[in-house]
Order: C-alpha cells, then sequence, then structure tokens
C-alpha cells in the first residue's frame, strides 16, 4: 500500500453550536483549552501520516490558515482545500481529488474526537488493505447517524443516512479509511434528500459493486463535538486522562487533583479542584473553580464560582453568588453580578457578549 494521506474536513456551518459559531469556526472550539481540530491532526501525526489536507469553508477558512499553519509544528504538511458549499462528505472527496490522486488516505471529520488515536485503524488498513474501513460504535440515537447493517459473518452489506426508523444502532464514527476506489464511487452516486452526496452512498456504492468494505467497532470513546452537552462531555473525557502541572503563581491558593496550571496564571486566595486546567495569564481571585473545567488564555475569576464549563480567551465571570455550571463561554464575554439572585447560573454565550445579572 502507498503512504496514506490524510483528509481533515473543517468546512460546515456549525449551526449546532450557534452562536459561538456565528464568529469562529466549529473545529476551533477548545477542548481543555486545545482546538478541536488539533486532535485530529494530532492523531494522523501520530499514526505517520505526513501530508494532510484540510477542506475548509469560505466563511471560516482564513481563520483556520491562521490557527493551524502550515502543520510544522505538528511535524506535518498541510493544504488547504477549498469546498465553496457543504454538500455532503462524498463532495468534500471529490473536491479533495486532486490533493489525494492516487493515494489511499484517512478520512477525520474536525469536530470529532477519538479516544487512543488512529494508529491500530491505520495499522489494520495498511495490513489487510480493504478498499474501506469504517469506524462503528453502538448508540443511543442512531437515527441521527450514519447506520451500517452487518452480516452475521461481520461483514458490511448496507449503509443508510440518518434513517428514520435504524435497523441496528452502529453508528459510523467520524473516521473513514480509502483507497482511491472512493473517487468514482463519490461521481456514481446522485444527491441525496439533503441536496448532500452522502458519504454513506458512496461506501454503498462500493458494498453493491462487491468491493471489500471492513467495520471497525470502536473500543474506546467517541464523540462528535457539535453541541454543547458533547463539547462538555468531550471536555470531561480529556480532562480524565491529563497529568498534573502547576508552572502558574499560587498565593495564599489550594490545587487539589489533576490540574494543569500554565505558567502566566495567577491564583489569589482561590481552590481549584481537578480535574480542570488554568491556561496562561488567566487569574483566578477569591473564587471556587470544580472539577472539569477549562479556563481560557487571559481569562479571570473573581468572587465566582465555576464548574464543568469551558471559559475560551479574555472570559470574565465576576461576583456571583451561584455557582455557574455546564456553561460554555465564547471568547471575550463578561458575566458578572450586582445584586443577590439565583444561585445556580448555565450559559451558552457568543463571542464578545457582555451579560448583565441584576
Amino acid at each position: 500500500m502507498k503512504d496514506l494521506r490524510g483528509l481533515i474536513l473543517s468546512g460546515g456551518k456549525g449551526t449546532r453550536l450557534r452562536p459561538i459559531t456565528h464568529t469562529s469556526a466549529k473545529q476551533l472550539v477548545p477542548v481543555a483549552n486545545k482546538p478541536v481540530l488539533f486532535y485530529g491532526i494530532e492523531a494522523m501525526a501520530a499514526a505517520g501520516i505526513r501530508e494532510i489536507g484540510i477542506i475548509i469553508a469560505p466563511e471560516t477558512g482564513a481563520e483556520i490558515r491562521e490557527i493551524a499553519g502550515d502543520g510544522s509544528r505538528f511535524g506535518v504538511e498541510i493544504t488547504y482545500i477549498l469546498q465553496d458549499e457543504p454538500l455532503g462528505l462524498a463532495h468534500a472527496v471529490l473536491t479533495a481529488e486532486p490533493f489525494l490522486q492516487d493515494a489511499p488516505f484517512v478520512m477525520y471529520l474536525g469536530d470529532n474526537l477519538l479516544q487512543g488515536g488512529i494508529q491500530e485503524l491505520v495499522d489494520a488498513f495498511r495490513s489487510s488493505e480493504p478498499d474501506a474501513l469504517i469506524l462503528l460504535t453502538p448508540v443511543e440515537d442512531p437515527e441521527n447517524y450514519g447506520v451500517a447493517e452487518l452480516n452475521g459473518d461481520g461483514t458490511v452489506t448496507r449503509l443508510v443516512e440518518k434513517p428514520p426508523e435504524p435497523a441496528t444502532d452502529l453508528a459510523l464514527v467520524g473516521v473513514y479509511m480509502f483507497t482511491a476506489g472512493i473517487h468514482d464511487a463519490a461521481r456514481a452516486i446522485e444527491p441525496s434528500r439533503r441536496g448532500e452526496l452522502e458519504i454513506t452512498d458512496a461506501i454503498q456504492h462500493l458494498v453493491d459493486g462487491g468491493l471489500r468494505v471492513e467495520p471497525h467497532v470502536v473500543r474506546g470513546w467517541w464523540k462528535d463535538t457539535g453541541r454543547l452537552d458533547d463539547m462538555l462531555e468531550a471536555n470531561r473525557l480529556i480532562l480524565d486522562a491529563i497529568e498534573p502541572q502547576v508552572d502558574g503563581e499560587l498565593i495564599d491558593s489550594t490545587v487539589d487533583g489533576r490540574v494543569v496550571v500554565e505558567a502566566g496564571a495567577t491564583l489569589i486566595r482561590a481552590t481549584v479542584r481537578g480535574p480542570a486546567v488554568i491556561a496562561a495569564n488567566a487569574r483566578l481571585t477569591d473564587c471556587y473553580v470544580g472539577p472539569y473545567t477549562a479556563i481560557g488564555a487571559g481569562c479571570e475569576v473573581q468572587n465566582a464560582e465555576v464548574e464543568h464549563s469551558i471559559l475560551l480567551a479574555g472570559s470574565s465571570v465576576r461576583n456571583l453568588d451561584g455557582r455557574m455550571e455546564s456553561s460554555l463561554l465564547g471568547r471575550n464575554v463578561k458575566i458578572r453580578r450586582d445584586t443577590s439572585q439565583p444561585r445556580a447560573f448555565r450559559f451558552m454565550v457568543g463571542d464578545n457578549s457582555e451579560i448583565g445579572i441584576l
């Protein structure tokens, strides 16, 4: 098998994460203070893939280019591929064909997270050399995903995109491995009722043509970070695996458990219970930060309690009597409370917002 290339899809409008995604690409929303997109790039780099194409949209492409760069920081070479409209995953494959050429490749949805990376899967693909390898995992709501049906011997017989009455609970995870034959399959299919070229239809075309499509059931966790609850759950899963490291300044403060405090952060009379991460130049004063919280660069928390939340860079939370929990704040959001009001808060707030609780 030729050297694999990588294809990461980072287009799409991110409607399920609005208003956050009104001003930023969904793939750049951080989990544990790292953009979701970076986890996919790092997974490919760890699996030995050196040439990666990233599908970008006109609205958010410039931001993704600026933040991800040329790939050198990851040890890879990134080529950016513009997809004018989000017309389906199979359309993205066709858009990337000039980059992919006849090379086998890994396709990774840029807003997905997969525990343990893809090295084992890449090894299986290289050794058995199927025409396609698809990742599957049981889910509670298969009607929201592409669903696979298998024979008794474990081979793939049918794939359906978001079926109203799913025949199985095996959803396609957002990682696929293909040979160049997928290009012809994508050209052979028609747009779905959604007006998109579905990757499930292209894979079904391979199956119908007698080509070998192998399933692989994911052993660890997988998360599609398209919604608020998914982002918070992904944040929790990543933070569960961090190692404690305190490089910032602690003044009359307590850090308990797996906590990362980056250099430049300052904690004054603060308590942080991990797992949690506090980014550089954050300032925590007279506050409590509870488990599964990621505080971004330059954030400020003062006279408040925050738990199970994500604060993007430059945000601040001040003078809350109650505890802010299960919240996602965009960049430069300001939340403050001036008088006594309810004691629990839940927010999903876009960038450059300001909330006053009176």
